[in-house]
């Protein structure tokens, strides 16, 4: 298997695409809290994506946004259903957090919904820990958040 990751913005027309199919999956997945998650979920602003290519072809994503001075929060981590369990997920991680640490942050936050179970086994195997509930997460029982320190 080839991978190459790229970095690059939200207009990008790969991560437009794997964002439209990542929205369709947790539409189902959500359920009727999909509409209150999708709010802060918007692309227009994510100035650092990376997008993994296997064989030349998108098959996952990933972006970092600045929550606050020290924090840059993880946006948007989704791999096609072929590509899971081929460690593409982690490549993706493992460069958003090298980049928010090129940036000057020093850790990353996140959050991911109760019922993906994959994604917090995910973020647990690369050394994140669970926090309190931030921002419009905190009274949310459907979120559990998690950060990493990167220095």
């Amino acid at each position: 298997m080839s991978l190459k990751l790229l970095r690059t913005t939200s207009e990008h027309p790969d991560f437009v695409a794997l964002v439209a199919e990542l929205d369709s999956y947790l539409a189902i997945v959500d359920g009727e809290d999909h509409e209150f998650y999708h709010q802060y979920n918007q692309i227009d602003n994510l100035y650092h994506v990376v997008l993994a290519f296997k064989d030349e072809m998108p098959v996952a994503c990933g972006a970092i946004k600045k929550l606050n001075a020290i924090s840059a929060e993880i946006k948007r981590m989704y791999v096609r259903e072929t590509s899971r369990q081929l460690g593409i997920a982690g490549e993706i991680l493992s460069e958003l957090e090298k980049w928010a640490e090129e940036l000057g942050f020093d850790n990353c936050v996140l959050e991911t919904g109760k019922r993906q179970i994959e994604a917090i086994g995910l973020y647990k195997k690369y050394g994140y820990q669970l926090i309190e509930n931030y921002g419009q997460y905190a009274k949310l029982d459907t979120s559990i958040c998690y950060q990493k320190a990167l220095k």
